[in-house]
């Protein structure tokens, strides 16, 4: 065999190959190349859609956070101003209480004063009727009755 004949028949078979590999083979491979490339075209995309997505979520958290942060403060001074309130309250009640049982106690203590008084004008009445007693009995005498009232006024 020639070498002219020989490449001109590798030639041929090359041609039909590239004929074979254009008409049967490379379509599917093409078709596979385009279909993974949308695969990975479409999967960039989700991915670039979930960051978006994962960025706007963040945004949404940390607002969220800010309003519950807000409201956890405006919570607490509530909280404080209420407790101040119920302190003031408790005060005003326990000074409230404690004017009651001054003037109880005051009261309490003009009566045992006047009970005292009463005890005291009713031994003098007494003491003045032994006096007078003690006077009648003994003889009229100015002297006499002037030192018997000395010693009742050093008696009471």
């Amino acid at each position: 065999m020639n070498i002219n004949a020989t490449l001109f028949a590798q030639a041929i078979v090359f041609a039909i190959l590239v004929w074979f590999t254009m008409k049967f083979v490379w379509p599917p491979l093409a078709k596979v190349l385009d279909d993974r490339a949308l695969k990975i075209g479409e999967g960039l995309a989700a991915a670039e859609k979930a960051k978006t997505e994962l960025t706007l979520t963040n945004k949404r958290i940390e607002e969220e956070l800010g309003k519950s942060r807000n409201e956890s403060v405006t919570r607490l001074a509530d909280a404080e101003r209420r407790a101040q309130q119920i302190i003031e309250d408790a005060k005003a009640r326990a000074t409230e209480e404690a004017a009651k049982i001054r003037a109880a106690a005051e009261a309490e203590a003009e009566a045992q004063i006047y009970k005292a008084r009463e005890q005291l004008r009713e031994q003098v009445a007494v003491l003045a009727v032994q006096g007078a007693e003690q006077i009648l009995r003994r003889e009229v005498n100015a002297s006499v009755h002037a030192d018997l009232l000395a010693r009742l006024k050093a008696e009471l």
